[in-house]
């Protein structure tokens, strides 16, 4: 990127910095973190659209044949296609895994942001692999069988099932899936536990417990979340904020979390997810069609080939793209209604303020990042923007 482009000149980063509570070293380092941080993104996202191009037009159909002259793996489809994901999947990681290394650890040591040693981070990673890996075994084998099953209309019926699956998913991921890679533990805070159990009288939100979330085991900085939905609702607050935050400053974060339940905020994004995923497989219909079927003919949807599969990924992953600045912006919108709850619930300006300078030191976020950057990859408002509102907020209770 050239020098043209960088986010800020120095000399209209120096406000932002002083409103973050960032020294202008500080806030050098925060803009060399984002921007390699960016390039690490951008990069990976490259990665994935050329693999999976190069898989789905070059390389699926001579594996596909290659399988299918196997004597097990020939007439049983299903089996065929599994193996054919666990190839894709397998060179993937194999192609993408220098980049994920030194953005996932080499660079969060550069900028003393990692607590991990090389061996816990491949650990780690090697989780969450396999844990992919299994999610997508039952999700691309399921999205085949509905196409084999239900023909034309498939794309209807899967956007169904992707619904509900994200249902069960955020029931689950508390309970089962994030304590695969955190100790989370019930936390023993009679204070903080009254004062949040205060916050959600009148919003009729229920919540299972408070808890604990070591995050310290691998990393400096700090993350707080409303997880779970219905009675796995709960609150994960990181040890690193429960060991540098006040009590005022992680009510105040709390009461953020309550605006996405008072605005019915997860309702609308699941709801929004039906609908781009209906959009999407329609879309990924009428591309497999164009590729698979004859010219003047139909596509045999009983027979969809195996090697469409990399074809399906390829088509999933650029919609994703393509449609994330736009989830992007809904969620920002959905951030500022929930910084501005969080002011009026509470009225702790003050900690609001001390409480998103801590963690732009603590996470090296730049607090003022180029509107373009913002606008294709931030699901948050720039914290520059965010402590600028509530200055002018009043903050007496």
């Amino acid at each position: 990127m050239s020098e043209s482009n960088e986010p800020r000149q120095p000399e209209q980063s120096e406000p932002a910095a002083a409103d973050a509570g960032l020294s202008p070293e500080e806030l050098a380092e925060a803009k060399r973190y984002g921007r390699l941080g960016l390039y690490c993104s951008l990069a990976d996202r490259a990665v994935d659209v050329v693999y999976l191009a190069v898989m789905a037009l070059l390389l699926a159909r001579p594996i596909d044949h290659w399988l299918g002259r196997s004597s097990w793996l020939g007439e049983f489809w299903t089996l065929r296609l599994a193996v054919m994901l666990l190839i894709v999947i397998a060179l993937h990681i194999a192609v993408s895994f220098p980049l994920s290394f030194y953005s996932g650890h080499v660079l969060e040591h550069r900028f003393a942001l990692s607590t991990q040693t090389v061996a816990a981070w491949l650990w780690r990673y090697a989780k969450r692999n396999l844990l992919a890996v299994a999610f997508s075994l039952v999700m691309f084998v399921g999205l085949f069988w509905l196409i084999w099953l239900t023909g034309a209309y498939w794309w209807l019926v899967a956007a169904g099932a992707f619904f509900v699956v994200s249902i069960v998913l955020g029931q689950l991921a508390p309970v089962l899936i994030m304590p695969l890679f955190y100790k989370i533990e019930r936390l023993d805070h009679p204070e903080l536990a009254e004062r949040l159990a205060k916050l959600t009288e009148g919003t009729g939100l229920s919540i299972e417990g408070v808890y604990r979330m070591d995050l310290s085991e691998e990393t400096a900085k700090g993350n707080a979340m409303l997880a779970g939905l219905g009675r796995t609702r709960r609150v994960l607050l990181g040890d690193t904020l429960l060991d540098q935050f006040s009590l005022d400053e992680l009510e105040v974060i709390f009461a953020h979390e309550i605006g996405h339940h008072v605005f019915r905020h997860i309702r609308k994004l699941i709801l929004a997810g039906l609908a781009y995923s209906a959009v999407g497989f329609w879309i990924c219909d009428r591309l497999i069609a164009l590729w698979v079927a004859e010219p003047g003919g139909t596509l045999d949807y009983a027979r969809l080939p195996v090697y469409t599969l990399p074809l399906v990924m390829l088509i999933l992953t650029v919609f994703t793209n393509l449609v994330e600045p736009l989830t992007n912006a809904i969620s920002r919108r959905y951030e500022r209604q929930c910084d501005r709850y969080a002011l009026a619930r509470t009225g702790l300006r003050e900690a609001y303020l001390s409480a998103f300078r801590k963690l732009a030191r603590l996470n090296k976020d730049d607090p003022d990042p180029h509107w373009l950057e913002t606008f294709l990859f931030h699901s948050h408002p720039p914290i520059a923007e965010r402590l600028a509102m509530a200055e002018t907020v009043d903050g007496k209770r």
